[in-house]
């Protein structure tokens, strides 16, 4: 095994675990154990706990709205439509456990830097793409932070209760809020 399948490995492994039950509750010896790779192999791959957990955030950062990003541009003539239906169908997953991202700063707050940056990092994506969405919709900027926290209070609603409900109900009102965007703009 070579350091890059031994990341992989460590990667796959800490995500699912981290996910699952929070980054405090997991040690690095049940990573180990879960993951096969040898004790001094993950120590070289990751010489700390808090850098296998900034890794595990960045690459679940980069997956997440990147799929996120796809499934708007999937639906060029609805966007909006889509963001909210991706959200639905994630809701749904078998261990959804809300936003791991205010999870592990929820448990680690400002004692990890790296974590902070990663999530106000993510936390500026999701911004990034719900402004395209926003402006899609013929809105702007208070649309886009309209959006934003009706995306997080989706995903917090649906951590408590899962499934697509909270999904819905947030697109039903980003409809809303598009719509009175919309009419504003043009009335100026």
């Amino acid at each position: 095994m070579d350091d890059t399948e031994a990341r992989d490995r460590l990667l796959d492994t800490a995500e699912a675990l981290f996910y699952a039950r929070g980054v405090q509750a997991v040690g690095m010896d049940e990573i180990r154990t879960a993951s096969g790779v040898p004790l001094k192999r993950l120590y070289r791959v990751f010489p700390a706990k808090a850098d296998l957990v900034a890794a595990y955030l960045a690459r679940r950062d980069g997956r997440w709205i990147g799929d996120l990003r796809a499934a708007a541009a999937e639906a060029p003539d609805d966007p909006l439509r889509a963001v909210f239906d991706w959200l639905a169908d994630w809701f749904r997953e078998p261990g959804f456990r809300g936003c791991a991202f205010v999870n592990a700063f929820g448990e680690l707050g400002h004692a990890s830097d790296a974590v902070v940056d990663i999530v106000r990092g993510h936390k500026r994506a999701l911004r990034e793409v719900l402004g395209e969405v926003a402006d899609h919709a013929g809105g702007g900027t208070e649309l886009a932070d309209q959006l934003v926290l009706l995306v997080e209070g989706a995903i917090t609603t649906a951590a408590l209760d899962p499934g697509p409900e909270p999904a819905r109900s947030a697109y039903r009102a980003a409809v809303v809020l598009a719509t009175t965007a919309k009419g504003t703009s043009a009335a100026t």
